[in-house]
């Protein structure tokens, strides 16, 4: 039997890179855990660690190594470059990374993308691997939104879909159909806790609703979700969390729908088309 190449495995922060690592190796397939140098300790031992400026390196170590696909998982902010740390390795590709810095997300993403592309590696999206994590539309716990929570997710879905086109951000939380709230760079964890102490006027309640961007490559950068998003909803005073069908994946599903049944949140994944 022919041996299956090796999948280089691109962590950033979260437990995604871990999951994925080890949903893979428990089916017997050899992965590279490559981890960005300045990601949280984690579960998984790293094989490789890197930066931007070690970025030629790395993909020297996952040609020898047989890499033939690679996939990106897990939050990276966007590095600042410095020069001082480029390798020898690096230094042709200083001009891309200098153009791809000077571009939203997406466009620094895909540069990045290509230089894994131009190596002959396929890159994969994580839940092309396990397609478990984008779940299926409809309720998933035990709380049904009612038709204010439907309005509010459609407000929502209409602003997330202006900042995806701006590359700002993949949630926002709406409530009685007023934007409460925007993800920027901080992340979710930040917005939810912004409105743990809502300034006197604002509406309780509010739907958090998470989607990716509509012209973000869907290899990479997913919005994800998982229990620890159920509990600072809950702690942020939130009545749910809705999804875009096909666009948002959950970690560790049972325990999020547990513990969106726990908090008394509706969990729902929007369908495709859904008017309010």
């Amino acid at each position: 039997m022919s041996r299956v190449p090796p999948l280089a495995l691109i962590a950033g922060q979260g437990r995604l890179p871990e999951v994925l690592a080890e949903r893979l190796r428990a089916e017997g397939r050899e992965v590279i855990y490559c981890a960005y140098h300045d990601a949280a300790p984690g579960a998984v031992t790293p094989d490789l660690t890197f930066r931007l400026e070690t970025m030629g390196s790395l993909l020297k170590a996952l040609g020898k190594r047989g890499a033939t696909e690679a996939c990106f998982a897990g939050g990276i902010r966007r590095p600042k470059l410095d020069p001082r740390a480029l390798d020898l390795a690096t230094v042709p590709l200083l001009g891309r990374f200098v153009s791809a810095l000077g571009k939203g997300d997406d466009g620094a993403l895909r540069v990045v993308l290509g230089l894994f592309e131009e190596r002959g590696m396929t890159v994969r999206a994580a839940h092309e691997i396990l397609p478990d994590l984008l779940p299926p539309a409809g309720v998933l716990g035990r709380v049904t939104p009612d038709e204010d929570a439907r309005a509010d997710a459609a407000r929502a879905a209409e602003i997330v879909s202006a900042l995806g086109r701006a590359d700002v951000g993949q949630g926002c939380v709406v409530a009685r159909r007023q934007a409460l709230a925007i993800e920027a760079m901080p992340g979710t964890d930040w917005m939810l806790a912004t409105l743990r102490d809502r300034p006197e006027g604002l509406p309780a309640g509010g739907v958090l609703y998470k989607a990716p961007k509509p012209v973000q490559d869907r290899r990479v950068d997913l919005p994800t979700i998982g229990p620890d998003t159920i509990r600072a909803a809950q702690a942020a005073g939130l009545t749910g969390v809705a999804l875009a069908e096909g666009g948002v994946m959950i970690l560790d599903r049972p325990a999020t729908i547990q513990a969106a049944d726990e908090a008394g949140l509706f969990l729902w994944v929007r369908p495709t088309g859904e008017l309010g």
